[in-house]
């Protein structure tokens, strides 16, 4: 007979199959106002909320972000569709991200490609990652699948009505602990991408002083 933490963790990996980005061809092709901004993305990412109280995306947040240098000003308090989609990345950034490290990473990106006519797009450096993110999803199903199989054999020796709490608990932990490593290497990334734009920022600056 199946766990329940089996039963469950089945129901969460076929949600995580079906899950869909926000293509950038829904997002309107006017300037949004932010009560249409906050509209459009609550309705978009509404399944991914955990409690239904849960508010996706609010005018504050929006009014922190641009405050933060997170996300660019609006033209005339209207939104772009760049403005969409970087409010997008933010949303999933922010679950394990601070904001500084999101501004840290986001900068150079919106400063490069935000509302410019440049050969690659904000709209399609979002489906470039949209398309790289698809492509790992199987692989990650299995990694999770891995880790919950792998828990199975575990604490064999403890009393057998506590055996399924603890191997539940151990799987959690084997997540959690994968989550960790993630998060310090995307960190030590942000810093080390931050150390070589600040080192390319002063030779520019050098080589201005002695011209």
């Amino acid at each position: 007979m199946q766990s329940e933490m089996r039963k469950s963790l089945n129901l969460i990996l076929k949600q995580f199959s079906e899950l869909d980005y926000v293509h950038p061809e829904d997002i309107p092709n006017i300037d949004l106002y932010v009560d249409q901004v906050t509209t459009f993305i609550e309705s978009q990412l509404s399944s991914l909320k955990r409690d239904e109280d849960e508010k996706i995306l609010t005018k504050t947040m929006i009014n922190n972000y641009t405050k933060n240098h997170v996300l660019p000003s609006p033209d005339k308090k209207k939104y772009s569709k760049d403005h969409v989609l970087t409010l997008i990345l933010i949303y999933y950034l922010k679950s394990f991200l601070s904001i500084k490290d999101i501004q840290t990473l986001l900068e150079p990106i919106t400063d490069k490609y935000f509302g410019t006519e440049s050969e690659l797009s904000f709209y399609e450096l979002y489906e470039e990652l949209v398309a790289q993110g698809n492509g790992q999803s199987k692989a990650l199903i299995k990694d999770v699948i891995a880790k919950y199989n792998a828990m199975q054999n575990a604490f064999s020796d403890a009393p057998e009505e506590d055996q399924e709490f603890l191997r539940n608990f151990g799987f959690i932990c084997m997540l959690s602990f994968d989550v960790y490593i993630k998060k310090m290497m995307i960190e030590t990334l942000i810093d080390f991408n931050s150390q070589q734009r600040k080192a390319a920022a002063d030779q520019v600056k050098e080589k201005k002083d002695k011209s």
